[in-house]
């Protein structure tokens, strides 16, 4: 059953649950950090929830959203909007409510998933869509490139996901496209995409070098490592992922993902010891780790390549 009422939790208890996970050691990540209540929780059920099974107490909730600004009050609202929406449901135990993950909501998680923690896309070639009944604000979403007249151009690593809408839809392959940057710069706002990964390399590139340093405890790393795959996310999800020869010159979307990938990596024996203490789902405490815990891990090793001297 869903819980829907203003019923409060227990603030203080869940507080003092956290307290390391008010420290600011990395003040300049957290103070510009400020997430809305949604977006922050499809971000902690993304990374550490859905993968240990799909299922946290909303005290624990309110807690993690805590050390990112969101008031309690904001995310229980959150939360029942996210119920309406068909994302989360919703089961009380006793005094307690606990929320999962809804199965319609799961294809979308686990996509996002593969582009965080999956293998860069290292196809070159392209496909051009004959999709009449696609809406171009549809495609724009997916990441695709409005031409007009029902056309959009799509780098061929998405054209496995291709969706052609309700008419029947023609993809044609092409080896180049001609020319590549001035067409790329027409059909995607690429501008807005690299003004974002300089901005989250201005960030976490001296938490990288802060936590090599001096690693983080368990509670703020795991706060740490929530702001890092929000921020980044929220870019790659709408980052097409060209070919090398359609980027503009001084693109560092590789540098941002390596960064991102060394950056989880150093902060999750610490996160994810957390995790496995203080998290818990509907049958006890959440694991530390699983197999699809480790398989992320070995993901993010492939693209972090060697660490800096």
């Amino acid at each position: 059953m869903a819980e829907t009422g203003a019923q409060p939790a227990r603030p203080i208890a869940a507080a003092k649950r956290y307290e390391m996970i008010q420290d600011h050691s990395f003040t300049p990540v957290f103070d510009r950090f400020r997430p809305t209540a949604t977006s922050f929780i499809v971000t902690i059920y993304g990374d550490v929830v859905v993968p240990r099974g799909g299922v946290l107490w909303m005290g624990d909730l309110i807690a993690l959203c805590a050390g990112a600004g969101i008031s309690e009050t904001l995310v229980r609202t959150a939360v029942s909007r996210l119920v309406a929406a068909g994302q989360l449901s919703g089961e009380r135990r006793g005094r307690r409510s606990y929320y999962s993950l809804a199965a319609p909501a799961r294809q979308e998680f686990d996509d996002a998933a593969a582009r965080l923690f999956g293998p860069v896309p290292g196809r070159s070639d392209w496909v051009i869509l004959h999709a009449p009944g696609l809406a171009d604000d549809a495609a724009r979403r997916r990441g695709y490139g409005a031409m007009g007249a029902g056309n959009f151009l799509l780098p061929g690593w998405m054209a496995a996901g291709a969706v052609p809408g309700p008419e029947p839809a023609q993809a044609f392959r092409a080896d180049a496209i001609s020319p590549p940057l001035a067409l790329a710069a027409r059909l995607w706002e690429l501008d807005a995409l690299a003004a974002d990964y300089r901005e989250m390399l201005a960030l976490f590139a001296p938490a990288l070098r802060a936590a090599s340093l001096a690693p983080p405890g368990g509670a703020e790393a795991l706060r740490l490592r929530l702001a890092l795959v929000h921020s980044f996310r929220r870019i790659l999800l709408r980052d097409p992922q060209l070919p090398p020869d359609s980027l503009p010159e001084g693109w560092r979307g590789a540098e941002a993902r390596a960064v991102f990938a060394r950056l989880y990596t150093l902060l999750s024996g610490a996160a994810d010891s957390f995790i496995g203490a203080r998290l818990e789902g509907l049958d006890g405490p959440l694991p530390a780790e699983n197999e699809i815990t480790r398989a992320r891990l070995a993901g993010l090793a492939a693209i972090a390549g060697p660490a800096d001297d």
